[in-house]
């Protein structure tokens, strides 16, 4: 599972995702990419699924970029508990992702089967995606 080693806070801000990714949205270091069509959190856990599941269907073949890091906190309040008494205890790590942002890359396979793995990584993830090529971007 994807986690920063140490960070500076424990507990970070809310913040906002208005707007669209003005970095990491271009195809640098593969042929091909999966973008994002929508903004979201998007947790360590459903990273790592959408990377087994491209990885399984390449079968090792080729090779994958995993361009968005969860490097933010989400805290949760303790079951029934009341409102108040401050921020809850850090529970997870997600990657704030906006649309436009190029979250995987692959390399080194044909057309179909990159298709094909972006499609199965999208399933894994809770939000509308693109599949991108190098050349014809937006």
């Amino acid at each position: 599972m994807l986690a920063p080693k140490r960070v500076k806070y424990r507990k970070k801000h809310k913040g906002r995702m208005s707007g669209k990714a003005t970095r990491g949205n271009k195809v640098s270091f593969g042929e091909y990419g999966l973008m994002a069509a929508e903004p979201a959190w998007i947790s360590n856990r459903q990273i790592e699924a959408a990377r087994v599941a491209m990885t399984r269907h390449i079968k090792r073949g080729g090779k994958v970029w995993i361009r968005i890091f969860p490097d933010k906190p989400i805290t949760q309040k303790p079951a029934e508990t009341r409102m108040g008494k401050g921020k809850g205890n850090p529970e997870g790590w997600v990657a704030v992702v906006k649309p436009g942002r190029i979250m995987f890359e692959l390399e080194g396979i044909d057309h179909e089967t990159a298709h094909r793995a972006m499609e199965l990584a999208s399933a894994k993830l809770p939000i509308k995606c693109r599949f991108v090529v190098r050349d014809e971007q937006l």
